[in-house]
């Protein structure tokens, strides 16, 4: 994984180099954690799908996850209203044993709460549910939700900040307070870059800090490619990710 990231950061460093400041359009809701606060327009599908190679490492538990793919579909349904659905593939090895089959799945929406031009501030909030309609060596037989408020600032006309709080639970436990910050940077009319702190409180009681980078091309105003990588900071986490965003005409 130590290649991978130093291959990130040339490629970030190289990118910075040789393109001229300018603005991106597309907004996603990939491939950093946080979520933008704008919604899809009303009347618009918007498909956001990839490829993701996770490793973790706790209490002596190897687990490696591809994911082939993710998918989140959102559709807006009113201005300031999309609909949300989240669903993948996984293939799962722990400890060289490895299920496969299909996530549980979560649908929701994310509302627009503010926004405010002259202040360049925007908010919104997010929920999913979580139904175990999962594999069944994959679902967790319970039923569990994953709340965000999203928040977002236009530092200038080529850098924005987006940050996130939220609260999850799976069904069991206290659940998990969730954090992340994103800092991107519009390279030119093609190009951007991110870099993101993010983590959870497990239960409340133990934080996992993780960090993550990565850049975006946009190939027209309606299809956009990413990459990215992620590492834990205070724990044994690698990923690594690329994938798409198409949204209709």
């Amino acid at each position: 994984m130590k290649k991978y990231l130093l291959l990130s950061f040339l490629v970030l460093f190289l990118v910075l180099f040789i393109y001229p400041l300018l603005a991106q359009s597309i907004i996603t809701d990939r491939p950093d954690q946080t979520e933008s606060a704008i919604a899809v327009e009303k009347g618009k599908l918007q498909l956001e799908a990839g490829l993701g190679f996770n490793y973790t490492l706790k209490n002596q538990v190897t687990e490696r996850q591809i994911l082939s793919p993710t998918s989140l579909f959102r559709y807006g349904i009113v201005k300031g209203l999309e609909l949300r659905l989240v669903n993948q593939l996984e293939t799962i090895t722990i400890n060289n044993r490895t299920v496969q089959g299909i996530s549980d799945l979560e649908i929701g929406a994310k509302v627009e709460l503010l926004a405010d031009s002259e202040q360049n501030t925007e908010i919104a909030f997010m929920s999913h549910f979580i139904l175990p309609t999962g594999s069944s060596n994959l679902t967790s037989e319970k039923f569990g939700v994953i709340n965000k408020l999203a928040l977002a600032h236009e530092l200038s006309e080529n850098i924005g900040i987006g940050y996130n709080l939220g609260y999850n639970y799976f069904g069991t436990g206290s659940g998990d307070l969730v954090y992340s910050f994103s800092l991107g940077i519009s390279l030119n009319d093609k190009v951007a870059i991110y870099v993101e702190p993010y983590g959870d409180l497990v239960e409340f009681k133990t934080w996992e800090a993780n960090f993550d980078s990565g850049f975006t091309y946009l190939v027209n105003d309606y299809f956009q490619l990413d990459w990215s990588f992620g590492t834990g900071i205070n724990n044994v986490m690698n990923y690594i990710a690329i994938g798409f965003s198409w949204k209709t005409k």
